[in-house]
């Protein structure tokens, strides 16, 4: 049992929280990639400091109820392999923050990168009126893409009505309510008859194979999100083949299939997908106009 006088100071928690990651050896994939990050991240969170902090401060000493609360967190890390944006309720996506828990997936699709760089060169940023989010879950990518077109109408949908709460919290929390609209519907089944210049998705299309091996830290969360069927595209085909009933001919459909990109190109080979790249890292990202969908039988 740690006692409270062994660890004393901001770095004591940190190098502390690092030594119990590296030896359990956890998986991350949760915004960090190494246990030190995770461990910073923690920390500071839980003292409400912010990540930039200046170095002299990491020697001040923590009072009784820190030090208590950070030991449980730390614990909680190892021994229930819990990711790190739940234990502290936040995650970042496009240089935003979130609020997250075991409701919703964690942010962490390289979409934001397109998102930041408003889908260019793919569609003229003026030409950006409507924008649908399917599979929205924290919110994350339809709120994303209201601050980047703050003149474009976005809707959100998503078939869960307990990630949609989550979604609401975020709405609320940036202050997009008036631009941001949340739908329940299992895909394009409930929403409003109405054409989109950008469709862009995040759906489940983790193939059975690996979801059998998933890491523990993944199966804290939500199932429906991550589960695409026994090739992982299951959703992909759904909305390939739904989305030219609610996309402009101008618009771009932008997808995001993971580790399911070959399955996807070998049962689909006439499509003309553009496969994305990212400077931050990530791929199976695929893009596809809306005259290509429209050529697509």
């Amino acid at each position: 049992m740690t006692h409270y006088s062994e660890l004393s100071t901001i770095r004591d928690f940190i190098r502390y929280a690092t030594t119990r990651f590296n030896e359990a050896a956890l998986y991350y994939g949760h915004g960090t990639d190494n246990a030190w990050d995770e461990a910073s991240s923690l920390v500071l969170h839980t003292l409400h400091l912010p990540h930039d902090i200046n170095p002299t401060v990491l020697d001040a000493h923590l009072i009784r109820e820190e030090q208590t609360a950070l030991l449980k967190l730390i614990d909680d890390r190892v021994t229930k392999r819990i990711p790190v944006p739940y234990l502290t309720h936040e995650a970042w996506f496009a240089g935003l923050s979130f609020y997250v828990d075991e409701r919703v997936l964690i942010p962490r699709s390289p979409i934001a990168e397109l998102i930041e760089n408003q889908f260019a060169p793919w569609i003229a940023a003026d030409h950006v009126h409507t924008i649908l989010d399917l599979c929205t879950g924290s919110g994350c990518i339809a709120i994303a893409c209201a601050k980047a077109f703050p003149e474009a109408e976005v809707d959100g949908s998503d078939v869960s009505a307990e990630a949609l709460a989550v979604a609401k919290i975020n709405v609320l929390r940036h202050s997009l309510e008036e631009q941001v609209h949340l739908h329940e519907s299992d895909l394009f089944a409930s929403l409003p008859k109405k054409k989109y210049d950008i469709i862009v998705s995040n759906p489940p299309y983790v193939d059975a194979e690996d979801f059998a091996s998933l890491p523990p830290e993944y199966l804290h969360e939500p199932r429906l999100g991550l589960a695409g069927g026994k090739e992982g595209i299951d959703f992909a085909m759904r909305i390939l083949e739904q989305a030219r009933d609610y996309l402009q001919p101008h618009g771009i459909l932008v997808l995001e299939v993971g580790n399911s990109e070959v399955a996807l190109a070998e049962r689909l080979p006439h499509v003309p997908f553009t496969w994305m790249e990212f400077e931050r890292g990530g791929g199976g990202v695929f893009m596809l106009t809306g005259e290509q969908l429209e050529e697509i039988s």
